[in-house]
């Protein structure tokens, strides 16, 4: 019999309250966890269901706007609800750490990633810098970031999505925490980069007896993670049980529901025949460097009006940065773009207003693409007003056509704020302000990898809507093998800048595949509990980070 684990976190009870409209009314209903130490606690649910409001107050803390009202939140034999603000921050960092889901939002872009890694460590006398920057680097090294040597001198902007995604984790791990809330720690990740975070999670977890609360809404991620998993929905507990039983037996409607996702699966478009038909993208051979580093080597690759390409790869496969040629933030050192045929300035400052205006792009994190401080009619308003010169009421009436577009009310939304709305809202807000420039390129950079499941398909079939009724063409990044099954009608497989295979969706899905492929194909978790378990034995360790990023 396995000797009983200490419980380290105990809630009863827990009532939180968020201000609206002039009053405080209650968001999370009364709910109680209980985690022992070593082990992990997933929480799911859809969006608003309150799972990172529940792992901040596990930290006693309530974001701006919201106050916890009632309950207990025992950590350690201390009770966080009556304890003081400076004991509270004492605890924050070196015995309970957070990991949040948006890397790019949380790091200070002013400061290195290894300067911001180790304040805490020496802030709370742990260890001394030198000691806590090899620590740092055997940390990156254990999460497979390239250079672990070199890379924590970087500033955040010189480093892609997923290594900052990363870099966050190991500053979590810095001080090596009793407790741990990862709050989508791999949203931003692909499949083969996901794999090593989560096996360096699980590693760390077991190696130092660490607690953890895993918010997700990828169940098959929680899946792998979760010795526990409760669902929430609307601030209240569906259910809770061990994880084997939670996805053998669900009990209840909701729960089902959420493991029925990702039904939505539109049919695959061919490309235009006949000597007529004209790619209205054509990326032909392009070459690209950051400073003397090369990033993307002989990239080639169409897209026809009306259709879906998308651009899977790893985290630093160069998928965004052929986005950047494109767009022209980003000129190709060789090779060329054409638009409609015609040859696209390859520097966005020569580009004429009409080319600008064709080719959009909707970012992955809306948080960060959407000034907090302007109104949602101004942010869709600027571009309409830019390229098409609407003023007045030509202008209210365009952007409130935007807000029908994209299914949000206009009485309702158009006088808010960007902090004012939930994740699958603020992206809509993001492909409402794409199509107020009337374009007929759609550059969609992982516009779903930040939402949970169901928003999710719900943005997916907006999308497909869209392009049905505008003839859009999408260039679609992401490294989501769902979502590529779900709206793509070709697929571009990138590594290391280079083009490593490309054709039609279904012949892409279908063996034989090039090694890559495959193993992007064989690294989508499954619902099932053992999956990681056994592909980290069936490829062994030494395998696990052989298609790292660069």
């Amino acid at each position: 019999m396995a000797p009983k684990k200490d419980v380290l976190l105990q809630v009863r009870d827990l009532r939180i309250e968020g201000y609206s409209d002039e009053q405080w009314i209650e968001i999370v209903h009364g709910v109680d966890l209980t985690l022992h130490r070593g082990e992990v606690l997933g929480l799911i649910g859809e969006s608003g269901a309150g799972k990172s409001t529940i792992g901040l107050a596990a930290m006693g803390f309530a974001r701006d706007g919201c106050r916890i009202s009632g309950g207990s939140i025992e950590f350690d034999g201390l009770e966080l609800t009556t304890t003081s603000e400076s004991d509270l921050r004492a605890l924050r960092g070196s015995r309970i750490a957070y990991v949040a889901q948006s890397a790019a939002a949380s790091f200070n872009p002013a400061h290195r990633i290894i300067d911001q890694h180790t304040e805490a460590p020496i802030q709370y006398r742990i260890q001394k810098r030198v000691e806590a920057q090899e620590d740092a680097m055997q940390l990156y090294e254990r999460l497979r970031l390239p250079n672990p040597g070199e890379i924590g001198f970087r500033y955040p902007h010189q480093v892609s999505g997923g290594q900052l995604q990363r870099a966050m984790t190991a500053m979590a791990m810095a001080c090596r925490p009793d407790l741990i809330i990862f709050d989508e720690p791999t949203t931003a990740l692909d499949v083969t980069t996901q794999i090593e975070v989560l096996a360096a999670i699980r590693d760390i977890v077991d190696q130092f007896n660490t607690a953890a609360i895993y918010i997700t809404h990828d169940l098959a991620v929680v899946a792998q993670m979760a010795d526990t998993i409760k669902v929430l929905l609307k601030g209240e507990e569906i259910e809770e049980a061990p994880t084997e039983q939670m996805l053998d037996e669900p009990k209840e409607d909701y729960t089902k529901s959420l493991w029925a996702v990702r039904s939505f699966k539109r049919p695959q478009k061919a490309r235009p025949a006949g000597p007529d038909a004209q790619p209205i993208v054509s990326v032909k051979g392009i070459e690209a460097s950051y400073g003397k580093t090369k990033v993307l080597d002989d990239v080639s690759f169409d897209v026809y009006p009306g259709m879906t390409v998308a651009v899977v790869g790893e985290s630093g496969s160069g998928k965004s940065t052929t986005a950047r040629c494109i767009t022209g933030l980003l000129p190709p050192t060789s090779g060329e773009i054409l638009f409609k045929g015609e040859p696209l300035p390859p520097r966005y400052q020569d580009r004429s207003k009409d080319q600008l205006r064709q080719v959009q792009m909707i970012y992955q994190m809306a948080d960060t693409a959407l000034n907090p401080k302007i109104r949602i009619c101004d942010i869709i308003g600027r571009p309409a007003q830019f390229y098409s010169g609407l003023r007045g009421t030509a202008l209210k009436s365009r952007v409130d056509e935007l807000l029908d577009l994209i299914e949000l009310e206009p009485s309702k939304y158009y006088s808010r704020y960007p902090t004012e709305l939930s994740g699958g809202q603020k992206q809509r807000i993001g492909i409402a302000r794409a199509l107020a420039a009337d374009p007929s390129f759609i550059i969609c950079d992982e516009v779903t990898s930040a939402l949970d499941q169901l928003v999710a398909e719900g943005i997916l079939k907006l999308l497909d809507r869209l392009q049905k009724e505008f003839n859009l063409a999408y260039m679609f990044i992401t490294h989501d093998l769902a979502t590529v099954r779900s709206i793509a009608d070709e697929v571009v497989v990138m590594q290391k800048g280079k083009v490593v295979e490309q054709g039609p969706k279904d012949e892409m899905f279908t063996p034989p595949h090039h090694p890559y492929t495959d193993l992007l194909l064989s690294s989508v978790p499954e619902m099932d509990p053992n999956w990681l378990t056994s592909l980290l034995e069936e490829r062994g360790t030494d395998q696990i980070g052989e298609a790292a990023d660069v």
